[in-house]
């Protein structure tokens, strides 16, 4: 008589980590305490130094030989977070993927119910949703909250303000994203793009454990910028709409002339010079705009450069 031996349900762990020797030891400890709560399940470590230039991988290499399931890889540089998270997807084995920070603003008592999300509500992923931004400064807060409005409206995905990297994923749903292999990633876009059944549940802001944010208002402002042109064409749209408003203008004001010279047999050679700028002006816009549509498609079809470049590994799995 066989007797059959229930599977654990593998959770893996991807962190991308960039100068965070300070919160890494709390992370661990607090992460494996929630882990422990969730029956029937095994775990696994996937941490991304993102090219750090403190202590950041001697800390995880002490893990390491910790913890048997705790796995690193360090970049050859700082190849930015959109990449760490990737390479982590990338290299995870489990069941179910789970995008955490290590700053513990990323509450893991949540896991718990992440967990239950997916495999007895059947959701395939389950998102935490930041409620409010206590601890921020009220410039950032309303750029932040004014950024996620545009790049709705721009894209027409599910990008809310709040909606954030933390999340639990189903094998099927990080296999799609794993196909998207674009170079220039913005990974909050790539989640509402492969879509699949997302719960959401709401947590309340705090302040980092240990160390200080990596984000300034110029790394803040490239992110923007990533996500509106890795997501949107309609800036270059913009071109053509000034074009055509432009050509309207310069329509209107050539009637205007015509009628003047009609009337009046004389025009001022300042008008008809304004005329002609008006004119050459829109169609320019109008031309640029047709050509950066053909552009705009061929650049996001042609990004072959590598995402990431691991230089070190406790696995061989690089």
């Amino acid at each position: 008589m066989k007797t059959t031996i229930n599977k654990l349900d593998k959770i893996s762990i991807i962190v991308p980590c960039f100068n965070e020797e300070e919160s890494l030891p709390l992370f661990y400890k607090e992460t494996m305490k929630e882990l422990h709560q969730i029956d029937g399940t095994e775990y696994e470590f996937i941490f991304v130094d993102d090219g750090s230039n403190d202590r950041t991988i001697s800390v995880l290499k002490e893990l390491s030989i910790q913890d048997d399931n705790c796995n690193y890889y360090s970049f050859s540089r700082n190849f930015g977070k959109e990449a760490a998270m990737f390479a982590g997807l990338q290299k995870a084995t489990g069941d179910y993927c789970v995008i955490m920070d290590a700053d513990l603003q990323h509450p893991p008592k949540l896991l718990k119910d992440m967990y239950y999300a997916l495999k007895v509500e059947q959701y395939d992923c389950c998102a935490g949703k930041r409620m409010d931004r206590e601890g921020e400064g009220k410039l950032r807060n309303f750029l932040s909250r004014s950024f996620y409005k545009v790049i709705q409206r721009l894209t027409n995905m599910d990008m809310s303000d709040g909606a954030g990297d933390f999340r639990m994923m189903s094998r099927v749903m990080v296999d799609a994203i794993l196909q998207i292999q674009e170079y220039n990633r913005y990974m909050k876009g790539i989640f509402s793009f492969v879509g699949f059944d997302t719960k959401w549940i709401p947590f309340n802001n705090t302040e980092r454990v240990a160390g200080e944010t990596k984000w300034s208002f110029k790394s803040l402002f490239g992110y923007a910028m990533e996500g509106i042109v890795s997501f949107s064409t309609k800036p270059l749209k913009l071109a053509g709409i000034i074009g055509v408003l432009l050509l309207v203008v310069s329509f209107f004001f050539g009637g205007y002339l015509l009628f003047q010279l009609l009337l009046q047999n004389h025009v001022s050679g300042t008008y008809v010079l304004m005329e002609v700028i008006l004119l050459v002006s829109s169609l320019q816009m109008i031309f640029v705009s047709i050509l950066g549509q053909y552009l705009s498609k061929d650049y996001l079809e042609n990004k072959k450069r590598p995402i990431y470049i691991v230089k070190e590994s406790n696995t061989h799995h690089v």
